[in-house]
């Protein structure tokens, strides 16, 4: 079974999508729903920590109530905005974490807010991160307007600045602008947008191979459709770092769940396009091993 790396589920319905007047996150029995239908053993709970891109915030208490119901199903990460405690840059966010990571939290995440990387607020959430020497899953985004997440430039530049700068940190990537990159020179489109076509070697292959504290999160559509564009591509970047990529699926809407990333990995494992030993890797033994479960 798989075990998914990145997740979100309300503990009670909130406020329908303004949107499009439907429930924004799945309850945990809508989750595990899905999850007993597709074959995903547990996943990495991630609270809403902002408000970029929700009408709520969600507390890592609600959190920790929903994985003390479903233990077996469910693995905590607390969140943490970079501008909790008096939006300052030397909050002491370390003591925050501390006591979450006391209480079980194996990482820090979805970090959502749409504050530059190179922020001295971000760059203290990272350091906290780094001085408690947990996970931290990020959202990137190329521009801060009509968006969600770490705002960095094409190229990754200020992630290769933060893998150098806190290397206790496990930084799982994530979202469009993050995975665009797996291709070189991608377009504004492209970063906000799921891109197609033949893939060459971008950014992130030459940051996975220099940095070992970075990793894939293959979740949502952009992590799944880094792979799915170039089948060729994504089989040797699976074997090249299966070690360091994650199964996922960034379920959120219920009516809007799908599960592709799991049909993908199955049809490279039974065509015998990826080991099963790769395979099992990436659906599941990387992240048990990488959060040390």
């Amino acid at each position: 079974m798989f075990i998914d790396c990145h997740v979100h589920a309300l503990e009670t319905p909130s406020c329908p999508n303004p949107r499009d007047g439907k429930a924004l996150i799945s309850t945990p029995e809508e989750l595990l729903e899905i999850y007993d239908r597709v074959g995903i053993e547990k996943g990495v709970i991630l609270p809403i920590g902002s408000p970029d891109s929700t009408h709520f915030v969600q507390s890592n208490e609600e959190m920790l109530r929903m994985v003390a119901k479903n233990p077996d199903r469910f693995i905590p990460f607390c969140n943490l905005d970079p501008r909790s405690l008096y939006n300052t840059g030397n909050a002491p966010l370390e003591y925050v974490l501390k006591y979450y990571k006391d209480l079980g939290c194996k990482g820090v995440g979805e970090v959502t807010a749409n504050l530059d990387m190179d922020d001295p607020r971000v760059q203290n959430l990272f350091q906290a991160a780094d001085n408690c020497e947990i996970a931290l899953t990020f959202h990137l985004s190329p521009q801060n307007e009509n968006t969600y997440g770490l705002i960095e430039e094409m190229g990754l530049k200020k992630l290769e600045k933060a893998l150098q700068k806190f290397h206790k940190v496990k930084f799982f990537g994530h979202s469009q602008a993050f995975w665009a990159e797996i291709s070189a020179n991608p377009t504004v489109d492209d970063r906000n947008g799921y891109p197609k076509g033949k893939v060459e070697e971008g950014a992130i292959a030459k940051l996975m191979r220099k940095y070992p504290n970075l990793y894939g999160d293959l979740s949502a559509g952009s992590g799944c459709n880094a792979l799915k564009r170039d089948e060729e591509y994504a089989i040797k970047f699976l074997n090249e770092f299966q070690d360091r990529l994650m199964f996922g699926t960034d379920i959120c809407q219920p009516h809007r769940a799908s599960t592709p990333l799991v049909d993908f990995m199955l049809k490279l494992r039974d065509e015998k396009k990826i080991s099963e030993e790769v395979f099992r890797k990436v659906a599941r033994e990387n992240i048990i091993r990488i959060l040390d479960l």
